[in-house]
């Protein structure tokens, strides 16, 4: 099973406010070779020196690991699997991987992603990959994350060559986004460690409420008890009305929370038309706004993320920003072909000294190429 990460190009933080997001799949993904068992048991090891070998029965009530354990994810996808399909035949298998951990490229929904093939292979189960995606959303709540759906729908669902613009109401839709020829992609990883399952969690899952808690007040201000969610509002009014009434109804950082949201989902529309258009310095504009309202309004960024994005910039990219969840990870970079090498350069003497990887070979720097999502290979 190979699961591929992801970047998200642009729509952070509202997929769990059950916006559109425009993400793609990476080149770079988790490997998960294995044989079915006839016996209720998980058995992988794993390639890095990091992780120990993590063994599990399938049962109705599989109790997790530690806080932070990567086990968890076995642990998640083999849980929800049990509930709602009864397997009971295990596998045994080895995990490898060469998406950098914690930073914020989805290493961790890969493994999820890479983990329910596995297993809905092993016991015969045929799943599409929309049903699959939505199952697994609900999955990764196991490790306490109350995020989107977003990184297992792009994982599964990922297409060479193309962003995803995910939809998630009324129901999961897909639809490719061609990236044009002219337009490369840099990820910077910026060494602070973003484990959504683990230290930064809280962080997380308290941004989750904010959203949920500015949008029941700003709907009882407008007297709206028939909008369920932010889907509705942002399509029964206009951003400058929703941001005008988010400035009398909301104060201090639930003001800043709504805006970002509003403003975002507003960016994902139009970097999708920049994208279908080729209008590449409109959709750098747009990576760098979003940028800007993950730091000031949303308040995940980071010194270091801040400055790759500034260092990016100067050495010639388009845009840039923050991907994934922030509080650290990586820097998506958007350039034009021939100013890649540059901008690399730029950074590697500035943000990595000239050290590009750590001691397991795993890179801080590279280009990143969308690629097709989850592959189940038959030996």
């Amino acid at each position: 099973m190979t699961a591929p990460g992801r970047v998200n190009l642009i729509g952070e933080h509202i997929d769990y406010c059950g916006l559109p997001v425009l993400p793609m799949a990476v080149d770079r993904a988790t490997c998960l070779a294995c044989a079915p068992s006839s016996r209720p048991v998980v058995e992988v090891t794993n390639s890095s020196r990091h992780f120990p070998r993590r063994v599990f029965s399938l049962h109705p009530h599989i109790e997790p690991f530690g806080t932070g354990d990567w086990g968890n994810y076995l642990k998640a996808a083999a849980q929800e699997l049990v509930h709602r399909y009864s397997i009971g035949c295990g596998i045994a298998g080895a995990v490898s991987s060469n998406l950098p951990i914690a930073a914020g490229l989805s290493s961790s929904s890969s493994l999820l992603v890479a983990a329910a093939l596995a297993l809905a292979d092993a016991n015969g189960l045929h799943i599409t990959r929309p049903d699959l995606a939505a199952l697994l959303q609900h999955a990764e709540q196991y490790v306490g994350t109350k995020g989107g759906g977003m990184d297992q729908a792009v994982s599964l669902e990922g297409r060479k060559d193309h962003a995803l613009l995910i939809e998630f109401e009324p129901e999961l839709t897909v639809t490719p986004v061609p990236v044009p020829n002219r337009l490369e992609f840099i990820v910077a990883v910026s060494r602070v460690r973003a484990e959504k399952s683990g230290a930064v969690r809280d962080a997380y899952n308290e941004r989750v409420r904010d959203c949920r808690r500015a949008l029941d007040i700003v709907r009882r201000y407008l007297g709206l008890g028939h909008i369920p969610n932010y889907v509705h509002l942002v399509h029964e009014y206009s951003p400058s009305e929703l941001l005008e009434c988010a400035a009398r109804a909301l104060n201090g950082r639930l003001e800043r929370r709504f805006r970002h949201v509003v403003s975002e989902a507003e960016r994902v529309g139009e970097t999708v038309a920049a994208l279908r258009e080729s209008r590449l310095e409109r959709f750098g504009e747009l990576l760098i706004r979003s940028h800007h309202s993950l730091r000031d309004d949303y308040e995940v960024s980071t010194p270091e993320l801040d400055d790759m994005v500034e260092i990016a910039l100067a050495a010639g990219a388009l845009g840039a920003r923050l991907t994934g969840a922030g509080f650290g990870g990586s820097a998506i970079i958007a350039c034009e072909s021939g100013q890649t090498g540059h901008i690399m350069n730029s950074l590697a003497e500035r943000c990595y000294q000239g050290k590009l990887s750590d001691g397991d070979g795993m890179s801080f720097l590279f280009r990143a190429r969308a690629s097709d999502g989850a592959r189940v290979h038959q030996l």
